[in-house]
């Protein structure tokens, strides 16, 4: 990841982007968009080609994964993802207003039709400046994901082979470069040992 990588965002943030989204002309699909970004952390391309065969079950419902396949993927890096609530409560009432084939993209745009990778990074740097939120991009999203998974995974009793398998990657050099420090959590740790 050459150069200055896409900026964290902070609650506060996430929060003001939901609020936003809330107004506007789209904003079950809008919040759909996001939230696959921050509780999925995936990337443009993959938001592009979410399908909702990789979110429904057998009864056609939303289910508790997003199993994205490898033709959707970056280098074949498919994966399942469990579905936050937040996530889910979004794609179930994006579901209910389209009605949609499995076969269809999750995310669509304004005249119905498959966003593609470069339309859904284009949205993301839209929504950004609008906010005001420098140096943010869709990969903010993803960035976000991985931190906030690598800070947690141990209170679950997870590992950071987890949250590398979460965010598809390969090797645990790349999602080490993805997560952001805390200065706080470091002044913790030097009064703590």
């Amino acid at each position: 990841m050459a150069g200055r990588q896409a900026k964290v965002l902070s609650t506060a943030q996430m929060k003001a982007v939901l609020a936003h989204l809330s107004t506007t002309r789209n904003p079950a699909r809008d919040a759909a968009m996001f939230l696959l970004s921050v509780r999925a952390g995936l990337r443009a391309k993959e938001i592009a080609e979410a399908t909702w065969g990789m979110v429904t079950n057998s009864d056609g419902q939303v289910g508790d994964f997003l199993h994205l396949e490898d033709r959707a993927a970056k280098m074949g890096s498919g994966r399942t993802i469990p579905l936050s609530r937040e996530l889910r409560d979004a794609l179930v009432q994006l579901h209910a207003e389209r009605r949609p084939h499995p076969d269809r993209h999750i995310i669509y745009s304004e005249r119905g039709h498959r966003m593609s990778a470069a339309s859904v990074t284009r949205w993301f740097f839209d929504l950004y400046h609008r906010l005001g939120f420098n140096g943010c991009s869709s990969h903010s999203g993803r960035r976000t994901f991985i931190t906030n998974a690598a800070r947690k995974i141990t209170l679950v009793g997870g590992s950071l082979r987890d949250v590398m398998e979460l965010a598809g990657h390969r090797s645990l050099v790349v999602t080490a470069r993805y997560i952001d420090g805390d200065t706080e959590a470091k002044r913790k740790v030097v009064n703590i040992i």
